[in-house]
């Protein structure tokens, strides 16, 4: 082996030994920064509010560097995007599976999916602060599209929710697009309403003052024109 080749050697090495640390290689190790700083972000924002926190707060909380924090974001509000995506995931996927274990008995499915959803935001008051106060604020103030599409998909899910409560449906598309969105509006209302009142109503009248629309509906809507 030459000089040259045994330095190269060695030098491969010693890269080699630094990109592994604790048994982790730099992609994981940065994988494992970012998700420190995405639950720093749920602890930090949904306790204190998206305009109170700063990236140094964030970083505190997470006790990393403000160096690591953008190495994996741009600014505050992506990391407060991509917070709020992973919530909406979570907070969808629950309530399509309670509605699904349900089927196919239409009461059971409203009553199932709407417990699903205000239970999670009752147990996790983070939670429901980003989505249901943050996220309106941010959305409103600037003027921020995906987190105003993402909220869209609670209209898709609703109208989705509809056809399957009532797969014999004789309305146009359009008119359960319409009541999908009313539906959202009123359940997203209700919500809002709870939140900022720091949940005093019981989870009982919050279900009713619910489930009452979507049974109207079930006993209205799906009567023929």
């Amino acid at each position: 082996m030459t000089p040259e080749s045994a330095e190269k050697a060695e030098k491969a090495k010693k890269s080699n030994k630094e990109r592994q640390f604790k048994g982790m290689s730099l992609t994981e190790r940065k994988e494992l920064r970012r998700e420190k700083l995405i639950e720093a972000g749920i602890e930090a924002y949904g306790t204190h509010g998206f305009f109170s926190v700063t990236v140094k707060d964030i970083c505190n909380e997470a006790k990393l560097t403000e160096r690591y924090f953008y190495e994996s974001f741009k600014k505050s509000e992506e990391l407060f995007q991509t917070i709020f995506l992973q919530l909406i995931e979570s907070l969808q996927q629950n309530v399509m599976q309670a509605v699904m274990k349900a089927s196919p008995d239409p009461r059971i499915m409203i009553h199932e999916g709407l417990t699903a959803l205000f239970s999670m935001l009752q147990n996790d008051p983070r939670m429901a602060r980003i989505i249901y106060i943050d996220a309106m604020l941010v959305q409103e103030l600037h003027n921020h599209a995906t987190i105003h599409e993402t909220m869209g998909r609670f209209d898709r899910m609703i109208h989705a929710f509809v056809m399957l409560m009532l797969p014999h449906l004789d309305r146009t598309e359009k008119e359960i697009s319409l009541v999908a969105t009313g539906l959202n509006g009123y359940v997203t209302q209700i919500a809002i309403r709870w939140v900022t009142g720091g949940f005093k109503h019981s989870m009982d009248d919050i279900l009713t003052a619910c489930e009452t629309v979507f049974l109207s509906l079930v006993e209205n809507f799906s009567k023929k024109v």
